[in-house]
């Protein structure tokens, strides 16, 4: 039994790891291309696009798990079942219950890590996606200069620049524009430039070489104009007002938070409401991982002389809608309509007992197959479509 549930434990973990890699790449190169484009527009660091993609893959995890999971077992059983090895194996005296022994230890850890994720870690690492948003929304990242643009430093500095080389160290043909006080201006050009920190972190000095300014003031006949070999302009940085708090959105709070927030006596209903439909949506889907195990084994299985993929099809579609579902009803127990419980358990009920029913028709029926109906109706139609395409001609 142990060679077995070893057999058994590498044809799930391959397909279910490869799933989990497949579609974390999927989402995070389709989410790379948004961001770059937003911190290239926002004038932030590359280095910030790592940082948002690296608090996304939680998010990308707890969706993954559960698809990874049914394809793994769902896959697992297919191969046993053509390969007529299911069929040695029943013969021999072991139950589809026995055989679940393997999947549902899976299914055990990766709820409870699904669980972990979206309970604890994907809040905080939803907060963080937030915050650097907002810091590049704001320029507390830094904001590049980009070179041959118009570039401001608050109300009051103007900065534009022609060429840059060495990582930004280098800059030439500057151009600055200021107005310090009402009714006052400074344009400086000069050939060279760089920027040099202080002591104070509030301002920075732009160092510049070679250069002339031009200075206007309401009090001056004409503009005073100077030559210099070497001139520092100290430009202030903008003040960043603070990031809010966590836990403004239910996404970002965990699930003792959630609890916390939906029995607040002082916090408004609609807030309660919200916080517990987001609570028990989160419950919902880690106990749906428990069901996956029999869907898998279920829809894994084709018919006797079949290699029909019907069921993998199937499966995918059944997971996607039952999670479109519990979105819907969230959104509905959010607004107060209907009971949160009543709202997203109702769905879980109705799923576990086709599931069951799935199981037991294949596991104790004889000859049961859950999906046969449709598999006939595949069938017909897949030679319906044959005999409408016309055959090639042999060659003569």
């Amino acid at each position: 039994m142990k060679s077995i549930d070893r057999y058994m434990a590498r044809l799930i973990a391959v397909p279910l790891i490869s799933t989990l890699l497949i579609a974390a790449m999927l989402l995070v190169l389709d989410r790379m291309r948004i961001l770059f484009d937003f911190v290239a527009t926002e004038g932030g660091p590359i280095s910030a696009v790592f940082r948002m993609l690296a608090n996304l893959l939680p998010e990308y995890l707890g969706l993954g798990i559960p698809i990874g999971l049914l394809l793994g077992t769902l896959l697992a059983f297919r191969k046993l079942a053509t390969s007529s090895e299911l069929d040695v194996m029943r013969a021999v005296g072991m139950s589809y219950g026995r055989l679940l022994f393997i999947p549902y230890c899976f299914a055990v850890v990766l709820a409870l890590a699904n669980l972990a994720i979206v309970g604890f870690v994907q809040p905080r690492a939803r907060y963080g996606y937030e915050q650097l948003r907002y810091e590049l929304r704001s320029g507390a990242l830094g904001a590049s200069i980009k070179v041959g643009e118009f570039t401001s430093f608050g109300k009051k500095i103007t900065l534009r620049i022609e060429r840059s080389q060495n990582g930004g160290r280098d800059l030439s043909g500057i151009f600055v524009y200021t107005t310090p006080k009402p009714g006052n201006w400074v344009a400086v050009t000069a050939e060279k430039g760089e920027f040099l920190a202080t002591d104070d972190p509030d301002t920075i000095i732009f160092r510049l070489t070679n250069g002339t300014l031009v200075h206007y003031a309401p009090g001056f006949v004409v503009p005073r104009v100077l030559s210099f070999t070497h001139h520092d302009l100290p430009i202030p940085l903008p003040k960043l007002s603070s990031f809010r708090k966590r836990g403004d959105r239910n996404l970002e709070l965990t699930l003792p938070e959630l609890v916390r927030v939906g029995h607040d006596p002082h916090a408004s209903e609609e807030l309660r409401d919200s916080s517990r439909a987001n609570f028990h949506f989160r419950l919902v889907e880690a106990a749906t991982i428990f069901l996956l195990p029999m869907l898998a084994l279920a829809l894994g299985v084709p018919p006797k002389r079949s290699t029909s993929a019907l069921g993998v099809f199937l499966a995918l579609v059944m997971i996607i809608t039952y999670h479109k579902i519990n979105e819907y009803a969230e959104s509905i127990g959010s607004l107060g309509r209907i009971n949160p419980i009543l709202a997203l358990w109702g769905p879980f009920v109705l799923f576990a007992g086709l599931v069951f029913w799935m199981y037991y028709t294949i596991a104790y029926v004889p000859g049961g197959q859950p999906i046969s109906a449709l598999e006939r109706w595949f069938a017909k139609l897949g030679k319906m479509i044959g005999k409408l395409i016309p055959k090639r001609k042999r060659a003569t």
